[in-house]
């Protein structure tokens, strides 16, 4: 249990940019804004992500990966909105193509939690394979933009992950303990809380579906499944990144192939010493 609290503690600091971003959501529902309210919500945004670097919560590499993810996620905003998959029914200044800008800070955050709970738990990968890995996120990234004229592929994507990841595990780091999963599994978790945060984020009005624009309704859960494909591009940057980080420092990308105890390892070792030392004269 107090190995669970401690991991809870260290997902909801790495969580900061989405929790005051959805503080954001939820403060300017109910109070009237002296400017449209997505305009704030930009406003919000910028400052918020010029704290966190002044404040040394994200390192400057790491704030320039989540400008990228804004910009990726702003352009696939700019299609779906403009396809009718959703929509932002509120006037904006800085609106572009029915998509106000701020809304790249939400696939923003999910970057800055990548970055930061990467570098709290200490995460380390075994037998990644960058380059197939980034093809098949490429591939499942390009069919939410295809599948609207061509055959919808993400059943493919999905297996294309599967086989890419096959033998790859994440390893993390509890207080003294590490612990390990496969990727693809770390991809179906996040994926669903991200599930849960968009139905939170459409209660409050941050975006709406068709079918919520008489009275709000819980998001399909087939977005689950979309969900955890990108989470799949949003490793993909954040690992591209890492890579450099750990080649910059001439470490040779030491948080990749790095050997993965398992939980109970270190009480072995811990117990077969102690029985080392009873046995000595």
């Amino acid at each position: 249990m107090r190995q669970l609290v401690r991991f809870g503690i260290q997902q909801a600091l790495s969580c900061v940019f989405a929790v005051v971003l959805f503080g954001m959501l939820a403060v300017t529902e109910v109070w009237t804004t002296p400017i449209p309210r997505y305009d704030l919500l930009l406003i919000g945004c910028l400052l918020l992500t010029a704290v966190l670097w002044l404040a040394r919560v994200e390192t400057t590499r790491e704030v320039l990966v989540i400008g990228v993810f804004h910009l990726v996620g702003l352009a696939l905003e700019l299609f779906k909105v403009r396809a009718g998959s959703w929509a932002y029914p509120e006037d904006a200044y800085t609106k572009i193509g029915g998509v106000p800008l701020y809304s790249g800070f939400m696939y923003a955050a999910v970057g800055s939690y990548m970055c930061q709970a990467w570098r709290r738990l200490d995460l380390a990968l075994t037998g990644y394979r960058p380059v197939p890995t980034s093809i098949a996120a490429t591939g499942v990234y390009a069919n939410f933009f295809t599948h609207h004229w061509l055959p919808d592929l993400r059943v493919l994507g999905a297996l294309a992950l599967v086989a890419t990841t096959w033998r790859t595990t994440v390893s993390y780091r509890v207080g003294t303990v590490r612990y390990r999963m496969p990727l693809a599994v770390s991809f179906v978790l996040i994926g669903l809380f991200l599930w849960l945060a968009e139905n939170a984020a459409t209660f409050l009005g941050a975006w709406q579906y068709p079918d919520q624009g008489d009275i709000w309704r819980m998001v399909h859960l087939s977005k689950f499944g979309s969900w955890a494909l990108l989470v799949s591009v949003s490793f993909v940057l954040v690992a591209s990144l890492k890579r450099l980080d750990s080649r910059g420092r001439g470490e040779g990308g030491s948080d990749f192939d790095r050997p993965a105890p398992s939980r109970v390892r270190p009480f072995q070792q811990r117990r077969a010493g102690k029985n080392t030392a009873a046995r000595r004269p």
